[in-house]
């Protein structure tokens, strides 16, 4: 654990909000993984994961299958992050030297200090490596050490269990499933989506040490 002293003087810096701006080029990146921000450019580093990995989008929102759906993907991302709604990443494997996915801050509230952290995918290739630890450890330590957050919420299909088990195993507590939530990516059918959580005080009493050896 983290000495006593040391955590409450983490968690008074993170009380502090920075002044956080949509077009700064934020870089988070350890000895694994680097996230910067999504560009249009980057249909070229994904459109090998958009087009022979279909089945990554199952239980999304919003699908970026195949080049078309790759690119209105990433420019309907581009323009939430110029309306300052949601900050998007892409993220890339220091140790594979490929890309390997995305992921993003969304429904950003920084004057009652809480974001969502989704809308992550990544090719198969890179999942089950502890590449999604990384990147969660580096977006969580910036939500409220950076941003002072005092709240990361997730939220995911009921029916996801790879993606609700992987939540969970980095800290996530379940408070409840919102019924016939949103429409799935083919509009046919509504799905219930679970929604989970991490707080400020869990963050530094025990989830960041513990995500950090999970390393």
């Amino acid at each position: 654990m983290l000495n006593k002293d040391f955590t409450e003087k983490l968690k008074q810096k993170a009380i502090m909000t920075t002044n956080f701006n949509f077009s700064d080029n934020i870089i988070l990146e350890d000895n694994l993984v680097l996230l910067r921000p999504l560009q249009e450019s980057d249909v070229d580093n994904l459109i090998e994961i958009s087009i022979n990995e279909p089945e990554t989008w199952k239980y999304s929102l919003v699908g970026a299958d195949g080049k078309e759906n790759l690119i209105n993907y990433i420019k309907a991302a581009i323009k939430a992050r110029e309306e300052k709604r949601e900050f998007p990443f892409i993220v890339f494997d220091k140790k594979a030297q490929k890309y390997a996915g995305s992921t993003r801050f969304y429904d950003i509230q920084l004057e009652y200090k809480t974001v969502q952290l989704g809308f992550t995918w990544y090719g198969s290739a890179f999942r089950g490596t502890g590449l999604n630890k990384h990147c969660k450890f580096l977006l969580l330590q910036f939500a409220f050490e950076t941003l002072g957050m005092e709240r990361v919420e997730f939220r995911a299909d009921n029916n996801n269990e790879r993606s609700i088990a992987a939540m969970k195993s980095i800290g996530c507590k379940v408070e409840g499933v919102l019924r016939s939530h949103m429409p799935t990516s083919n509009r046919e059918v509504r799905r219930d989506s679970i929604v989970l959580s991490i707080l400020k005080d869990e963050w530094f009493d025990e989830v960041k040490e513990n995500l950090k050896r999970k390393l």
